[in-house]
Order: structure tokens, then C-alpha cells, then sequence
């Protein structure tokens, strides 16, 4: 072997460490951030969808304001914290205006299907149409997802709405 060609796979081997070091860093600050990974992939790092969820390096914070938690060992089939929302930016309309796509997760533990769910929404207003039966504002911070019925354990509920900002939504109450 001449030493032009043990110089040359030198350098390639050195390259592909170089290479593989970089993207084991990126994937580690990927990983710790909980961008890469985690139940919020599209939520923006501030925003309310993110906001009690923790989705940092995988820790159980004590004492966190709104934190609800289920008391399985006392029987409680469900609770709020079972249902997760979603929330990401979609295309804009033709008109320009911003649209988002929320999804609605039924991720309970014990298998329990959960109806009456409630969202805290505000003044929830679309300029695209959403069909009623997934998603409706009764009143003031009030919207019913999936008209009351139950959304069964492991499915998803989505729809798009249309607005010049995100409203921040989030679980008020469910009927387990």
C-alpha cells in the first residue's frame, strides 16, 4: 500500500468521525430540548400548547401550578390530563390569513373512552367554517369538542380554523 493511499483513507476516516461527532451532538440537543421528540412536535417552544406539559429533559417538576394528575391507585378512570391537544401553523387562506390545525388526543392509560370534553377557548372565531359536531364555542371560554360524545381511547380528533392569531386552547373539564 503506498502512503498517497493510506493518507487519503486517513482522511476519510477522519471526515466520517468529524461527521458522525457533529450529528450525535445535534441529536443529544435535539433530544434534551424535546424538539425532536415528545407529545408537543408541533407546538412552538412558547406557546400554551406547551405551557403545562412537560416537555424538557424528561423530569416531574413538584408543585406546578395547573398541573392536573390522575389518582389511579384511588380508582379514577380519567381525568383532564388524558386528553392532549395539539396546535401547529398550517398554508394560509388565499386571503392571507394564518390558519392552525388542532388535534385532540384521547391518550388514556386504562383504556377509558372520554365524552363531555370542554376547552377553555375565549372568544374561539374562525374565518373557515368548522363543522360543529368536531369543535363549537357554547359561550364565553366554553368550545365542546365532538359534540359531547365520547372520543375513544387512542383517537384523534382534528380540524383547521382561520385567525390572525393562535388561541391558546386547553382541557377545562371531561366526563369520564
Amino acid at each position: 500500500m503506498s502512503s498517497q493511499s493510506l493518507k487519503r483513507r486517513i482522511r476519510i476516516g477522519l471526515t466520517y468521525a468529524v461527521f458522525a461527532f457533529f450529528l450525535l451532538l445535534i441529536i443529544r440537543s435535539e433530544l434534551f430540548t424535546g424538539r425532536l421528540i415528545g407529545p408537543n412536535f408541533m407546538a412552538e417552544p412558547n406557546s400554551a400548547v406547551t405551557e403545562n406539559t412537560n416537555v424538557g429533559p424528561h423530569r416531574k417538576l413538584l408543585n406546578q401550578e395547573n398541573e392536573v394528575e390522575t389518582n389511579r391507585i384511588w380508582g379514577d378512570k380519567c381525568s383532564k390530563s388524558d386528553i392532549v391537544i395539539n396546535q401547529g401553523p398550517t398554508a394560509p387562506l388565499p386571503s392571507g390569513i394564518p390558519t392552525y390545525t388542532v388535534e385532540i388526543m384521547n391518550v388514556c392509560v386504562s383504556g377509558c373512552d372520554i365524552s363531555g370534553i370542554h376547552l377553555s377557548c375565549g372568544w374561539f372565531s374562525s374565518a373557515r367554517l368548522i363543522n360543529p359536531r368536531i369543535f363549537k364555542r357554547l359561550h364565553f371560554d366554553d368550545c365542546l369538542v365532538n359534540d359531547g360524545k365520547p372520543l375513544i381511547n387512542g383517537h384523534t380528533i382534528s380540524f383547521q380554523y382561520a385567525n390572525t392569531f393562535r388561541y391558546p386552547l386547553s382541557v377545562s373539564s371531561v366526563v369520564c
